[in-house]
């Protein structure tokens, strides 16, 4: 397997199954692609044609030496946070053609899911890009910026999100912004707030978004 512009976990499917499908994970800030693939342990078994890809951000992260970043939150200004989100979207797109090569793979083949700020990132890949992704999953975030992405949205794959209704990280009515915005944009968006849940991704929500990528991939 080659070596991706982004060091990657990659959990690939049992030797006697073909890779029909991807699932890429984007962790949250401070964190990596070893963290995330948790989950990809948790659904392997029920996506047997599947092959996860846990990228590291691009970024050391400014407060977590030992983790990364996909934009950077030690500045505290819109301007600036925009910007470097982009400029993780173009470095993500990249990596994302290198997979698609790698595996012969197409949008359509592809389900894109992340945890806070890596939720925030598969949000704007997903809705900007030429060909239409086959879903999103998205943890614990939020739009970075409507305005902006208002003005950029190009493919309206259809969208779940979930949120712990405790978080003090990326408060709750995050969600609800986000689900207002995508609804006024004509975009097919499932929500679930989880009870007693802060900012992480507990049992009850990894099966939900099993489900919801199951029956989207197969």
């Amino acid at each position: 397997m080659k070596k991706f512009i982004l060091d990657s976990t990659v959990i690939s499917p049992e030797k006697n199954f073909e890779i029909k499908n991807a699932i890429i994970l984007l962790h949250g800030y401070g964190g990596d692609g070893s963290d995330i693939s948790m989950l990809a342990y948790n659904w392997k078994r029920h996506l047997s044609n599947t092959i996860f890809i846990c990228p590291n951000g691009h970024e050391t992260c400014g407060i977590n030496p030992g983790g990364y970043q996909w934009f950077d939150l030690s500045i505290d200004e819109e301007g600036y946070i925009l910007e470097q989100s982009l400029k993780a979207e173009n470095i993500l797109n990249e990596f994302i053609k290198e997979v698609k090569n790698e595996f012969n793979l197409k949008n359509n083949q592809i389900c894109l899911s992340g945890f806070s700020q890596g939720c925030m990132m598969s949000i704007n890949l997903g809705l900007v890009s030429e060909s239409e992704y086959n879903c999103i999953v998205g943890f614990s975030g939020k739009i970075i910026n409507k305005k902006n992405l208002e003005h950029r949205i190009k493919t309206r794959p259809k969208i779940l999100l979930i949120h712990g209704d405790m978080d003090t990280i990326v408060p709750p009515n995050n969600l609800l912004e986000s689900k207002d915005f995508l609804l006024r944009q004509k975009i097919d968006v499932n929500t679930k707030i989880i009870q007693n849940c802060e900012h992480n991704i507990p049992a009850q929500a990894s099966s939900l978004a099993l489900d919801f990528i199951s029956k989207n991939l197969n």
